[in-house]
């Protein structure tokens, strides 16, 4: 998932998934003029989830995707909207929502405007904490449970759910160079 340079100035944001303490978070740069649909590549990307459900985006009211009449969903093309469209200040806001079984909503907030920037591709991850929860897993709720079965050898589901996760599994993990090159095939920037 790679996004060329534009020209355009640069957006950090920050993404704070809700309803989870401590919070997972993620601080990244990307283009000020990408389309919405672009944004959400890029957060799947960022957070670490594997595109598997339907998405959202909201801002003042206006709700942002692709129409899925079948649904009586009715949105604003994410093709056609740049993300410079929806947030124009520092501090303006917009909720991505994920899965709307799970309902996993994220807080995306603009942090600062940037000049444009030189080199690599975007999205640009320069912070972040605590991993991403797994696909269908039940979303806030279902992931807290979760943690605490793992947390409880004594619980009947313990052994399953750690074999369903394998031992690399680990809430607190996140690692901004590893989450770069996953992200970016082997590509990392140079921090001097």
């Amino acid at each position: 998932m790679r996004i060329r340079e534009t020209g355009a100035p640069l957006y950090r944001l920050k993404v704070t998934l809700r309803g989870l303490r401590p919070p997972i978070w993620r601080r990244f740069l990307v283009p000020s003029d990408i389309k919405l649909k672009r944004l959400h590549d890029s957060l799947q990307a960022v957070m670490g989830w594997t595109d598997s459900h339907l998405h959202q985006f909201e801002s003042r009211g206006v709700r942002y995707g692709t129409t899925a009449r079948e649904f009586g969903l009715a949105r604003v093309s994410e093709t056609r909207t740049a993300l410079c469209d929806v947030l124009r200040h520092p501090k303006d806001r917009l909720v991505y929502e994920y899965d709307f079984g799970d309902d996993w909503l994220h807080d995306v907030i603009l942090e600062a405007i940037l000049p444009p920037g030189e080199g690599g591709p975007y999205p640009l991850i320069e912070a972040g904490k605590r991993a991403c929860p797994p696909e269908d897993v039940g979303g806030v709720y279902g992931y807290e449970d979760l943690l605490a079965a793992l947390a409880d050898p004594a619980r009947p589901e313990h052994a399953e759910l750690a074999a369903w996760l394998g031992e690399d599994f680990d809430p607190e993990a996140f690692d901004v160079r590893a989450a770069n090159i996953a992200i970016h095939g082997g590509w990392v920037p140079r921090r001097d």
